[in-house]
């Protein structure tokens, strides 16, 4: 389900120039990057990229996901990471990604982490706005 413009609590705003080969910043400066394209694709790889900014940024929404579901479930999941990889390759139009999202969570079993991912996996902003679009692969 979409929110509407009057439900948004806050706005991240970020301009790139020179696309995949330069330079992407906040406007409140916390983030200010070189971005290359991979040694794999080419590129320099002296600076990041955009699929590792967008594996940290799906990583850590989606860390923060699975605290929402433990806490409702009265689940421990201290101690617990997530790591999110993000490939890049050629589709049928150009480029596409494809997501693996893994998952350690130290204090639980591996049914109830299984069960926690996938519950994570509906309610993660980044998992819904990718869902239908791209392949994301979740691992316990």
């Amino acid at each position: 389900m979409s929110i509407q413009q009057s439900d948004v609590l806050y706005t991240a705003v970020a301009t790139a120039h020179n696309g995949r080969d330069g330079r992407v910043a906040t406007d409140d400066g916390s983030l200010d990057v070189v971005v290359n394209p991979p040694k794999a694709m080419g590129g320099s790889g002296s600076g990041t990229n955009p699929e590792q900014l967008f594996a940290a940024g799906y990583s850590a929404c989606f860390q923060g996901a699975l605290g929402v579901v433990a806490r409702q479930e009265n689940v421990d999941v201290s101690g617990s990471t997530v790591t999110a990889e993000v490939g890049i390759g050629r589709n049928d139009d150009g480029f596409g990604i494809i997501v693996r999202i893994s998952a350690t969570i130290p204090q639980v079993d591996p049914a109830t982490a299984r069960d926690l991912v996938a519950k994570a996996h509906q309610v993660c902003p980044y998992s819904k706005a990718t869902r239908g679009n791209i392949t994301v692969d979740l691992a316990v």
